[in-house]
């Protein structure tokens, strides 16, 4: 029986959105995240780094900023014990300058590619996947890579039929 993983990596605190910014109790990538996570049998794996992004908004896109211009790799907290368990991983992340946070290139590296699905999940404030597909195609060789998701972080919390749309036309629905 195939088993699906939701791996999310979201921040709450200080997020753009509406144009200026506010203060999120809880990010929206995770807010789609468990949208999906409610639609469809599914473990929820959040994907954490042991260095902390400060809630200050200005302050987290320059390290975001920083980790990416130097490629870097955030230590994460944890791992998935059980990866060989899933057949099919949705990777659900911001986008951060242009592509997804490094510490999702981290969870992406940090597994065996082979025979996995995995199905991106993007939040953005207007401009979509950017290059984070070809990044996970990059990153994720001999895996099935899915037609991905994008949902402005503005419309986090409104979105359901997005959700639902998505996962019946990729077949998990």
């Amino acid at each position: 029986m195939s088993k699906t993983l939701i791996a999310c990596f979201s921040h709450a605190g200080q997020n753009y959105s509406h144009g200026g910014i506010r203060n999120l109790a809880v990010g929206n990538t995770e807010v789609v995240a468990r949208k999906i996570n409610e639609l469809i049998p599914s473990d929820l794996f959040h994907i954490d780094t042991v260095q902390k992004y400060p809630d200050d908004h200005m302050q987290k896109i320059k390290i975001a900023k920083r980790e990416f211009e130097q490629g870097a790799r955030p230590e994460l907290t944890a791992r998935v014990g059980n990866m060989s368990d899933y057949d099919t991983v949705i990777v659900a992340y911001p986008n951060w300058w242009t592509t997804m946070p490094m510490a999702v290139c981290a969870f992406l590296e940090g597994y065996d590619r082979a025979g996995k699905t995995v199905c991106p999940l993007i939040t953005h404030g207007g401009s979509g996947f950017s290059d984070s597909l070809a990044d996970i195609r990059h990153r994720r060789p001999g895996a099935t890579i899915t037609e991905g998701l994008a949902v402005n972080g503005d419309d986090a919390a409104t979105c359901d039929a997005d959700p639902e749309r998505w996962l019946d036309k990729i077949g998990l629905l």
